[in-house]
């Protein structure tokens, strides 16, 4: 296994008494070793399962959820796979425990306070934070290693492996730039089909996971590792590239890092060394990645054939040299930034004669429905669309209501969202 950048997390589990199931199993057939499996939702990743390995096969039926018990945790079923993930077999090595997504308190994510760092969370104008494109933060994300202490049969059993799923499948690079002299971590990942161009996704994360963990970007949520989902890369095949920004790259007075050029110098080196389809490089961001994009929008308007802007912000009187870009804008009606500012892009690109699509949407919609509305608004065969999750629409039962909880809950459902996807995918230079 290679070696994780990630800190212990301790998850404790231990099986019921009586009889061990394992001997019905197969004689004397104890696990050898336990993986544990994580898994990324909208909100972050998860230790979603338990892989426990056997010398021999066992068979499903000889199990069954009852017989685990995990603290803290649901077990919520059990059952038998041909490897140390989520895909059910008839019979294989693999016993899967499966977690519920939806117990509290799951989360391997981390505040950290980077040292001899100048606060950014204390220069204050207009009563909000005052980052500055270039700087570097003083307090960010950093997502725990999940691991799990097992008990079988009196016998203690750690794991000592992790399956990342889709995460493993990005490769860890960094990229020097000669141009900007800057050096930037990123993650790669490669369709399985490299015989024919395939459209390239650029996803750039949000201020809170500016970190020097290069793999953040991927744990944080769904912005990038959705493109790479084996269901996704069935009907859509790409590459994915997740840069990991260790500096603010935008901020509230329009600035940007140096890492905005580095990027799109990264993409222009990617393509000479894969099959990408120079007409098909899309874009996508949420908040300080959305801004980012928007102003590579702004700065290289030829250069994408189509942005997904996700709860970001710029200053509208700048926006005039994406008026002839194809975007889809999506932002709540609880973002007190990224609402209003999409308003204001919006109207300025119509007063130069784009035309713009406008919708309501709600985020507790199930997938029939955001499918319903995404046909509505494709029938106005506009060049921008801008969807709006309805007030209060965004929010769990569990969520917080204060700060940016508007915001940040805003991309936790605009990735899940298929329709969208398969609306960049089909733009083309």
């Amino acid at each position: 296994m290679k070696r994780r950048e990630f800190l212990v997390m301790g998850t404790t589990l231990t099986l019921a008494a009586g009889l061990p199931r394992f001997v019905m199993a197969g004689a004397a057939n104890y696990p050898i070793k336990a993986t544990a499996i994580t898994q990324v939702f909208g909100d972050g990743v998860q230790l979603v399962a338990i892989g426990l390995e056997f010398e021999q096969a066992v068979e499903k039926d000889h199990f069954s959820a009852k017989d685990f018990t995990v603290k803290g945790r649901t077990v919520e079923r059990v059952f038998v796979s041909q490897a140390a993930d989520l895909v059910e077999a008839e019979n294989g090595k693999f016993l899967i425990v499966a977690l519920s997504p939806a117990d509290s308190n799951t989360s391997l994510q981390e505040d950290v306070i980077a040292p001899d760092t100048p606060k950014q969370e204390n220069k204050i104008k207009n009563g909000k934070p005052n980052w500055v494109a270039g700087q570097k933060m003083s307090k960010t994300i950093r997502f725990k290693e999940a691991t799990a202490s097992i008990s079988v049969d009196g016998k203690s059993l750690e794991t000592t492996a992790i399956n990342n799923l889709i995460v493993d499948e990005f490769k860890q690079a960094t990229f020097q730039d000669s141009e900007t002299g800057k050096t930037l971590k990123y993650n790669f990942f490669e369709p399985q089909n490299k015989n024919e161009p395939l459209p390239l996704v650029l996803f750039m994360h949000d201020a809170g996971v500016t970190s020097e963990q290069d793999r953040a970007t991927l744990f944080q949520g769904l912005g990038a590792v959705i493109w790479a989902d084996p269901q996704e890369q069935a009907k859509r095949p790409c590459y994915v590239l997740a840069p990991q920004y260790d500096e603010i790259i935008a901020d509230d007075d329009w600035r940007t890092s140096k890492y905005l050029e580095t990027t799109i110098h990264l993409i222009q080196q990617l393509l000479k060394e894969h099959k990408i389809d120079p007409n098909r490089l899309y874009v996508t961001g949420q908040s300080g990645g959305c801004m980012t994009a928007t102003a590579m929008n702004i700065k290289y308007p030829d250069f994408f054939a189509a942005s997904y802007l996700v709860a970001g912000k710029w200053g509208a009187d700048l926006v005039a040299p994406m008026a002839k870009n194809k975007i889809w804008f999506m932002a709540s009606e609880d973002d007190i930034g990224a609402f209003p500012s999409f308003n204001g892009i919006t109207e300025t690109l119509e007063k130069l004669g784009t035309k713009v699509s406008r919708a309501v949407w709600n985020g507790t919609w199930n997938a029939d429905q955001y499918r319903f509305a995404y046909d509505d608004i494709m029938a106005e065969k506009s060049q921008i669309n801008y969807t709006v999750f309805v007030k209060d629409s965004v929010f769990r039962e569990t969520d917080s209501r204060a700060g940016a909880s508007g915001h940040r809950n805003t991309w936790r459902i605009a990735y899940s969202i298929e329709p969208i996807r398969e609306w960049l995918f089909a733009q083309h230079k």
